[in-house]
């Protein structure tokens, strides 16, 4: 089905079940005689994978990828790539137990309505498991924007209400060090060990709790996104929100930017410099974006994330039959996504930008 492909031509379309026999997915469209680096693709992986760390699910899966078509000699043929990432630690018998029932804030109720059938163990296709596929093709994609001069950083600003400040740097590769460094991926470090121990003690409660993740694209060219429905921005919502536990996004000045007045929001721009190919502005509450087309600046935006559904409660909810029941969160879970999700977010990013890359080569003669 179309909703489970995403983009225009760098196109992907995903597959596989958390409880499957494995999950994957299918690229058209990448550029042949790309460079595909199958130990960054493995290492993007890495960041996302269950396991990691005392804040994490438990459930121990190497997300081992790999590439059955489209490499030829290291690089890409042009033809279609597919990637596999087989499942090695499925639990099924942890959702024995609500087999008829669902449960509260998950999506078992609306896949019954929407199918007339489920798959209960873990949520079936939508686990959070799929997103996985998502990352190893968003690899490809950070290595394709990697030839364009396109870098993309995302952390974790806040978890709960504790936020990190903000950070003013441009060298991308020394926060990706910081946030390496610590396993909630926040790029400040005293922030970061006082999220650490926030999510433990939430973990130890049995409880989970939301949070934020701040990304930054830098180096994209002036001229990237439509100008009506398929605005860089839109994409980029679409992408985010797409994401399992997403529950808002905003870029450049976001909400906060209503409240101010025009005179105060306005980007003035800067005269060009002889060795620019762009414009510079004083401010940048428009995010890198006009009109839904990128201007050259920093592309900014925010995603964030409501606390995970399953917690070691009791709670009521109903079954399949309409019955008032009760259920209780088993089996391997994440206290907060966000430090895994990072590497997601990157990878929606990567997506959209390599397809409006590509989309734009046909806008002028």
């Amino acid at each position: 089905m179309a909703g489970n492909s995403f983009g225009q031509l760098f196109r992907i379309t995903t597959f596989g079940e958390s409880h499957g026999v494995a999950i994957g997915v299918i690229i058209d469209g990448c550029p042949a005689q790309l460079d595909l680096d199958l130990d960054f693709i493995q290492s993007e992986l890495d960041k996302r994978k269950p396991g990691q760390s005392k804040i994490t699910t438990q459930r121990k899966e190497s997300d081992t990828v790999q590439i059955l078509s489209g490499i030829f000699e290291g690089k890409s043929t042009g033809t279609p790539i597919a990637l596999l990432i087989p499942n090695e630690d499925q639990r099924s018998k942890d959702y024995g137990h609500n087999v008829d029932v669902y449960r509260p804030s998950h999506a078992d109720y609306v896949y019954d309505a929407k199918y007339g059938i489920r798959d209960h163990r873990g949520g079936g296709r939508s686990s959070a498991r799929e997103t996985a596929a998502r990352v190893a093709a968003g690899a490809i994609a950070k290595l394709f924007l990697k030839q364009q001069g396109i870098e993309i950083f995302a952390h974790v600003t806040s978890v709960g209400t504790i936020e990190a400040p903000n950070l003013e740097s441009n060298d991308l590769s020394a926060l990706l060090n910081i946030r390496e460094e610590n396993i909630v991926r926040c790029a400040d470090p005293a922030t970061a060990h006082e999220m650490i121990e926030f999510i433990d003690a939430i973990r130890k409660d049995g409880d989970t709790v939301g949070g934020k993740i701040s990304c930054v694209i830098k180096g994209c060219p002036a001229g990237l996104g439509e100008p009506v429905f398929d605005k860089l921005h839109a994409d980029l919502g679409k992408a985010m929100l797409s994401i399992n536990a997403v529950h808002g996004f905003e870029y450049g000045s976001g909400f906060a930017g209503s409240e101010l007045k025009g005179s105060q929001h306005n980007d003035i721009p800067q005269p060009k410099a002889a060795d620019s190919k762009i414009f510079k502005t004083t401010t940048n509450f428009a995010g890198g974006i006009l009109g839904g087309i990128s201007n050259g600046m920093d592309i900014t935006f925010k995603v964030a994330f409501k606390p995970v559904a399953t917690i070691m409660h009791n709670q009521q909810t109903i079954n399949a039959a309409g019955e008032i029941s009760e259920i209780k969160g088993k089996g391997r879970h994440d206290p907060c996504v966000v430090p895994r999700a990072v590497v997601i977010v990157e990878a929606m990013a990567a997506l959209v930008l390599a397809d409006q890359f590509l989309r734009n080569k046909v806008s002028v003669i």
